[in-house]
């Protein structure tokens, strides 16, 4: 048993035989993936299912390699009381992302058309589809990452409900 502060609820350590890999993918990983990589890490840990999980984030582009997440996406994981790695930077999904991660999530139409050449991924908000939208808008033109931050936020849950289920945990 573990001891889960600050509520002090006791939870069981989960056995986890191989940590599940999670990626996150948006064009150029500055705004949508590193903000639902962070949410849903944070998500994670209030599980007490870290040991259980891997996950990251990276770009289908090469615009922000090397860049730190949009001052947008800190701002609104700050706000949110969300870690942000300080380390977090951009960079491109590669060939053995998409062989070695057991989940590929885009935020977009876009995002599924430039990861064609690479292999096939899931839409984020399809574990979200009681937000009745099938795309999480880029706020780097949008300039929303408030509503951004929601439909992250409401997918990754429910991404989160999902791989409980389909692992027994």
């Amino acid at each position: 048993m573990r001891v889960f502060p600050p509520s002090g609820i006791i939870l069981p350590m989960t056995d986890c035989k191989k940590p599940i890999s999670v990626l996150f993918i948006c064009a150029g990983n500055i705004c949508r993936s590193p903000m639902a990589e962070a949410v849903f890490r944070h998500l994670v840990e209030q599980a007490g299912l870290a040991h259980c999980f891997h996950i990251a984030s990276a770009a289908t582009t090469t615009w922000e390699i090397g860049n730190p997440p949009h001052p947008g996406t800190q701002e609104m994981l700050r706000i949110q009381n969300i870690p942000l790695d300080p380390a977090k930077r951009a960079r491109q999904v590669t060939r053995d992302d998409v062989q070695h991660y057991d989940y590929l999530l885009v935020m977009d139409e876009e995002n599924i058309r430039d990861m064609r050449r690479l292999g096939p991924v899931q839409r984020l908000m399809d574990y979200a589809p009681h937000m009745g939208v099938r795309d999480v808008p880029d706020p780097y033109y949008t300039r929303d990452f408030n509503f951004t931050y929601k439909l992250v936020s409401a997918a990754s849950k429910g991404l989160l409900e999902h791989i409980r289920a389909e692992h027994g945990f």
